[in-house]
């Protein structure tokens, strides 16, 4: 199939299904010296892995993850890195029974619309366990971010109903909260709201955000490839994201443009200071050096055991309950996702952007040839 592959100099593929023997992803372009281990990668996929709450599916996985390239003596090589992670609790039977007709709200029709067949198993390769080579490539790009003093911060926005107060929300619970809510007291109510739909054998959805900080102005291109841009294709090609904003998002359409624009102050170390930021940090699809602001909306799981409509694969009419092991809510594993698909798309803009001007392609060789 095609469209595994995501990124231009840092570029990833990722492999494998929900029910096969594993999960992995390589990934080339990468710069070598960056400090980079299993544990470091391993931090992320933990954010991601399933069983950890009540609020995610049953599904117990490791997810312990394997460098198999492109590390030396715990730095990158330059050379393609290769990690897997392996499946370890595979129960295919728990989704024998849907071969025969469309689940709600999944890609089961859609693939067999386009190949003629589906591996039902879970999804297969649209199952959110994709998502591992995602995470475990996003690792490495955070490493590299991290070297250019740039950090990508995701969070939970919402929950259902349920939002975080700005003026209550802090860096540091997040860590503190099973959903990965900056507002504690609104993660308590987003539990109670879960709680409730998980009685009524029902799911939720979300939303995360996600801020850039560090970055610097003159990254990203004026037309197709405007940084926003790739961002919003980053974001969207996450299965269960269904809308996506930076900055003020489909807010400003109701701003006017005395509103909207943020004015600019001065500078400080070389950065452009506005007063506010509703462009998201991002002018003319290049950033301008403040925050990058985005979110994302996430749907609610589509597999629930309240009864549901759908046809078989002959078209007959019919009512469904789902079985197997789900996500009552997909949005706080998808949290670590989004911060992955941020850091690869900025990864590789900031190595795209390096050839945007002759004096510093110069500047690179001159140090080059320097003994």
């Amino acid at each position: 199939m095609a469209g595994s592959t995501f990124g231009t100099i840092f570029r990833i593929t990722t492999w494998g299904e929900s029910h096969g023997d594993g999960i992995g992803v390589v990934i080339d372009g990468c710069p070598a010296g960056i400090p980079l281990s299993e544990e470091t990668v391993q931090e992320y996929l933990d954010r991601r892995r399933p069983g950890q709450t009540r609020y995610s599916t049953p599904r117990r996985e490791s997810d312990r993850v394997a460098i198999q390239s492109g590390v030396f003596e715990g730095r990158t090589t330059g050379t393609p890195i290769s990690m897997t992670v392996r499946n370890e609790t595979q129960r295919s039977s728990d989704y024998s029974e849907i071969a025969g007709f469309y689940r709600p709200g999944h890609a089961d029709f859609t693939f067999d619309a386009k190949y003629g067949f589906r591996d039902y198993r879970g999804g297969g390769r649209s199952s959110g366990r994709e998502t591992i080579g995602r995470v475990a490539a996003g690792a490495v790009a955070c490493a590299m971010l991290r070297e250019l003093g740039i950090e990508a911060f995701a969070y939970t926005a919402s929950i259902g109903p349920i939002t975080s107060d700005p003026a209550a929300s802090l860096r540091e619970n997040r860590t503190k909260s099973p959903l990965y809510m900056l507002d504690l007291t609104a993660s308590a109510r987003a539990e109670d709201y879960l709680l409730e739909t998980m009685q009524q054998q029902d799911s939720a959805g979300g939303i995360i955000e996600c801020v850039v900080s560090g970055m610097p102005a003159g990254i990203g291109e004026p037309v197709f490839d405007k940084l926003d841009a790739c961002l919003a294709k980053a974001v969207l090609s996450i299965g269960a994201v269904k809308g996506f904003e930076i900055g003020s998002g489909f807010g400003a359409a109701s701003l006017r443009g005395s509103e909207n624009n943020d004015a600019f102050l001065g500078k400080e170390n070389g950065r452009a200071v506005k007063q506010t930021n509703h462009a998201g940090g991002i002018l003319g699809g290049i950033s301008d050096g403040s925050d990058i602001l985005l979110r994302a909306a996430v749907k609610p799981t589509p597999s629930i055991a309240r009864q549901q409509q759908t046809i078989g694969r002959d078209g007959s009419p019919m009512t469904v309950n789902i079985r197997g092991r789900h996500d009552p809510v997909i949005v706080p594993r998808a949290v670590v996702v989004v911060e992955a698909m941020t850091a690869l798309t900025l990864a590789d803009a900031l190595l795209v952007g390096m050839s945007s001007r002759i004096d510093g392609v110069r500047s690179f060789y001159q140090r080059q040839q320097t003994p």
